[in-house]
């Protein structure tokens, strides 16, 4: 699913339909992984690939509530976080918020 149909459809409705497509045919779980360079640039600078256009942290956070609150999720993985290009580690809090919220599903 490309972002223009997670736009259309919605961060939770596009999630929702993900985890459908995982665990279709009796699937015993999924794994999530979180490519950081999935956020737009303007929030999430600190990658080597930029994306312009990319999620808001509104967005991430409904995915990843929606995706790990479902039982058949059994890992999560987070990549292409620089934290050279995160000096300050402001970018890395907020990021650690995000996963706090989506983790927070699972309690």
């Amino acid at each position: 699913m490309d972002l223009d149909a997670v736009r259309a459809a919605g961060a939770v409705a596009a999630a929702r339909e993900a985890v459908g497509r995982l665990t279709a045919g009796g699937s015993a779980g999924f794994w999530v992984h979180l490519d950081v360079d999935v956020l737009d640039d303007a929030v999430m600078p600190a990658v080597d690939y930029r994306q312009p256009g990319g999620l808001s942290w509104s967005e991430l956070e409904s995915v990843l509530r929606t995706a790990l609150a479902d039982e058949r999720a059994v890992g999560l993985d987070v990549t292409i976080f620089n934290p050279r290009l995160d000096p300050d580690g402001s970018i890395a809090a907020r990021l650690t918020e995000c996963l706090h919220r989506g983790l927070s599903a699972r309690s």
